[in-house]
């Protein structure tokens, strides 16, 4: 397993934010109102720093301080991204069934598009991975039934207009074009995360999609896999991943 994790000594906040109970912020908050205690004792300052053997508590509930680990899913299609699902249908953390601590999707991919996606049971990256403020590109490969003119290519470069919004400008490549059979293959870079937002978009033009792929999430690819794979983020990937969510 990778030992990228909880540090000899980390600032408190950090643990707490690590562990998924809140953010990074929110629980210096949490400090400040009195609502932790390290071995006893409440903590009032946000530069206090705690180790493994430290017993956290917040709010009287002893914190789950799991080991932090990472993992890159090529996950398939037919795939629930999800940690279980009410229908009894296969979920992305079915392929991790040997590893002991309680990882979870870093955001979603549609149960009918496959691609790169990351668990992990590190809260605080995964929140600062999700929030909108911190862009990280996300390449998809699309086949879908049609061929797009360059109107419609500028209007996906510009933003679509959806129903919760325009979306934010993309990167669009028509890749192939098959006129006899009326498909194209198109990749697509967007950095926004809504609700089955590419699909949405060609939607909006006109465009049905036949097959959907997420090629790339941030600077990690699947290169090497094949859907199904997972594996271990190496460390310099989890330093990597932090840097591109600086806050």
């Amino acid at each position: 397993m990778i030992k990228c994790g909880v540090k000899r000594m980390e600032r408190i906040q950090k643990i707490i934010a690590q562990s998924g109970l809140t953010s990074r912020r929110k629980a210096e908050q949490m400090i400040l109102d009195k609502r932790v205690k390290v071995n006893g004792q409440t903590v009032t300052e946000l530069g206090t720093k705690v180790s493994a053997k430290d017993k956290v508590e917040v709010d009287g509930v002893p914190l789950d301080r799991e080991e932090p680990v990472y993992f890159l899913l090529y996950k398939p299609t037919g795939v629930i991204s999800s940690v279980k699902d009410d229908k009894d249908r296969k979920v992305v953390t079915d392929f991790l069934s040997e590893v002991k601590q309680r990882v979870f999707p870093v955001g979603r991919l549609d149960y009918d598009t496959s691609g790169a996606i990351i668990l992990t049971n590190d809260g605080e990256l995964a929140n600062k991975l999700m929030h909108p403020k911190f862009q990280i590109d996300k390449e998809y490969v699309a086949k879908i039934k049609g061929i797009p003119d360059k109107r419609h290519l500028n209007i996906l470069r510009k933003g679509v207009r959806l129903e919760d919004g325009v979306t934010s400008p993309a990167e669009v490549k028509i890749m192939s074009a098959d006129r006899k059979k009326n498909t194209s293959i198109i990749h697509l870079t967007i950095h926004e995360g809504r609700n089955r937002q590419v699909r949405r978009m060609f939607k909006a033009l006109g465009y049905d999609v036949v097959k959907l792929k997420r090629e790339r999430y941030g600077f990690l690819n699947l290169k090497g896999m094949n859907p199904g794979d997972i594996r271990e983020l190496k460390p310099h990937e989890v330093k990597q991943l932090y840097k591109t969510a600086v806050t």
